[in-house]
């Protein structure tokens, strides 16, 4: 698809598909780390998906991502479709949404590589 294409969907729509493409890295991630029970996989899943985590993630990767990329992370950061959960803070829940609206984007272009690259940025080496 291309970068036009890609443009066309909403930020929440491009948030649904990246919130899922994160996961899967995190998932992959974990499992590759160690073998442990799924319960245990799932527990310290959940720390890296959460959106405190995503909102701390972005501070360490914003300035290394493109000027198309950061337009697309302010697309869907300043979405107004965005309710964050009771439990979260409306900018740590904008914060994640962009993040993983950008996630979305580059997969409808096949910027796989990019993708991980930005995911390493995220997570480094040693996590």
């Amino acid at each position: 698809m291309t970068k036009h294409e890609a443009g066309q969907y909403s930020p929440t729509a491009l948030a649904f598909l990246g919130d899922a493409v994160y996961e899967c890295l995190v998932r992959e991630r974990l499992l590759l780390s160690a073998n442990m029970p799924a319960g245990k996989l799932h527990k310290l899943a959940v720390e890296y998906v959460c959106c405190e985590y995503q909102s701390e993630a972005v501070a360490r990767i914003f300035d290394g991502l493109t000027e198309d990329e950061q337009a697309v992370y302010k697309r869907g950061r300043n979405h107004d479709g965005i309710t964050p959960p009771k439990r979260s803070s409306a900018v740590d829940y904008r914060r994640a949404t962009g993040l993983e609206c950008l996630f979305g984007y580059l997969e409808l272009i096949g910027e796989r590589a990019r993708i991980k690259e930005i995911f390493e940025m995220i997570c480094g080496k040693g996590e």
